[in-house]
């Protein structure tokens, strides 16, 4: 049986993630994708990346509207591995924390919250106020995993690709699926 991995796209700044998570997974035949973006996910895509919702969409297995709260993945009856919210606005940070079910994204996450399934959310939003501080604790003290994307420089990026696709290796780990990555080898000393 493929695992099942919910893929939720909001509109906070790193499009770059979802895409290069998309196209990942893609090349992982045991994985089975389902994606939901949300309106202002699509026009950061564009922004940031000159794609369209349908060059998106073709990267993923399932796809379904935004506002469709009646989608199976609103249903704890639809059996999944885990969801990741790449990347996360404060807003949906907010409505997670407070079981805010407003569209299928944070539907989904409430779901995965109350099946106790693994949800990440990849917060983007700098600097913290306290409001995205508790709400991050409010997340996490219900069992979900808060990962803002700060990259790792131990293995020495020369790019911005390399960094981003380190970053999604290490949130695919949390899912137990297994990307080519480096890993730290601690100091030679």
């Amino acid at each position: 049986m493929k695992k099942r991995l919910v893929i939720g796209v909001t509109g906070a700044t790193g499009a770059i993630y979802a895409v290069r998570m998309l196209q990942t997974l893609q090349q992982i035949p045991e994985v089975e994708t389902h994606l939901v973006v949300s309106s202002s996910g699509v026009v950061n895509l564009k922004y940031e990346m000159g794609m369209d919702r349908h060059e998106l969409y073709a990267m993923a297995d399932y796809c379904y509207h935004f506002k469709d709260i009646g989608a199976t993945l609103a249903s704890g009856g639809f059996k999944t591995d885990g969801m990741l919210i790449l990347p996360c606005t404060m807003h949906t940070l907010a409505s997670c924390a407070i079981g805010l079910s407003d569209n299928l994204i944070t539907r989904t996450a409430d779901v995965h919250l109350k099946e106790r399934r693994k949800l990440v959310l990849v917060v983007r939003e700098t600097p913290f106020n306290l409001a995205h501080l508790r709400n991050m604790t409010a997340v996490t003290e219900m069992g979900g995993i808060i990962y803002p994307p700060l990259p790792a420089f131990y293995h020495h990026p020369s790019s911005i690709e390399e960094m981003v696709a380190h970053t999604n290796a290490r949130l695919l780990e949390i899912f137990d699926i297994h990307v080519d990555a480096p890993t730290w080898q601690g100091t030679q000393g």
